[in-house]
């Protein structure tokens, strides 16, 4: 069995000018101790489609389709339910610590109410886990700065509090929604490091969010690709990085800086801007972009399909092929 299953997830927020289709018929799968990455544009619905499997929706979203862990269809939970499994069998890492850490609390404070709660422990047991943890995640001086505030640490402190938090109840499965992007290149790259390390010791599976495939690329086993609300290809890691199918994956991949090439060359951008989620193209979404568009792209909407063993990719091209 499966880790994780979703199959024909979907999401909508209705808005004063209209329903918005922020993910449209989301389906993958993924095993124990498995690293996936989701990358695409802001935009393009990859936070919403882990927000909508936690049912941490805004008011006006709204969630269909299946969400299987573990054997335990998670959008038909109850609030006392979802709680039991938010945190605890699942954790997630959000964007931006400054403003998920409570700054009026200590971190001891934080991080003992999640051990209180999910595993029961009385204070002075949860207080060491807790510097255990830090300890762990690599913060020097553990027992003196789990009682500092939020506003004591640097930006790459308070992420490797907030992976610690996440980590605490040894979750089968983490999800890291954009772990890097407000760090320097050098504190990112000490995060992917240690995000490699956790992965290993505590044996626990991993779904990476992020627009930055330097990043997948130190992480993930498999990618899923996210266009418009959609995957649009879906892969072994070296196969989206060395093997891309789809137009607008090879665009992506065409706008990273290579160091792998003598002298300097201009980066290559994606024309054009995403559609509109409240009103899509009849057919394909990256049509008004893709440089090999033709007719049928206009008016037929392409379907994630098997290509090759474990392959998939959501292009008319490969049919044509």
């Amino acid at each position: 069995m499966a880790l994780l299953e979703v199959k024909n997830l979907n999401v909508r927020f209705s808005t004063p000018d209209g329903e918005v289709a922020a993910v449209n018929d989301m389906s993958f799968s993924m095993e124990a101790g498995e690293t996936l990455g989701i990358v695409g544009e802001s935009g393009s619905g990859k936070s919403q489609t882990v927000l909508a499997m936690l049912q941490l929706l805004a008011d006006n979203g709204t969630a269909s389709g299946e969400v299987n862990f573990r054997g335990t269809e998670l959008l038909g939970l109850s609030r006392n339910e979802i709680n039991q499994v938010r945190g605890n069998q699942i954790a997630m890492i959000f964007q931006d610590p400054m403003t998920c850490l409570n700054p009026y609390l200590t971190v001891e404070r934080q991080m003992r109410e999640v051990l209180e709660l999910h595993k029961d422990m009385k204070r002075d047991e949860a207080r060491a886990t807790a510097i255990a943890m830090l300890n762990s995640v690599k913060i020097p001086d553990a027992e003196r700065r789990i009682d500092m505030y939020p506003h004591e640490f640097s930006g790459g402190m308070r992420q490797r509090v907030m992976i610690a938090m996440a980590l605490l109840c040894n979750p089968q499965l983490l999800i890291a929604d954009e772990p890097t992007t407000a760090l320097d290149v050098t504190v990112q790259a000490q995060i992917i490091r240690l995000m490699n390390e956790l992965r290993e010791q505590i044996d626990t599976s991993i779904i990476l969010i992020t627009h930055d495939l330097g990043v997948v690329a130190g992480l993930c086993d498999r990618v899923a690709v996210m266009y418009a609300g959609r995957i649009v290809e879906f892969g072994t890691l070296d196969e989206i990085f060395y093997d891309p199918h789809h137009p607008y994956t090879r665009g992506l991949l065409r706008s990273i800086p290579r160091l792998d090439q003598a002298g300097a060359t201009e980066l290559e951008t994606i024309p054009g801007d995403p559609p509109n989620l409240q009103h899509l193209p009849p057919g394909c979404a990256f049509q008004d972009r893709c440089t090999q568009a033709f007719d049928r792209c206009l008016t037929e909407r392409p379907q994630l399909r098997d290509f090759a063993e474990g392959r998939r990719s959501a292009c008319h091209l490969e049919i044509v092929a």
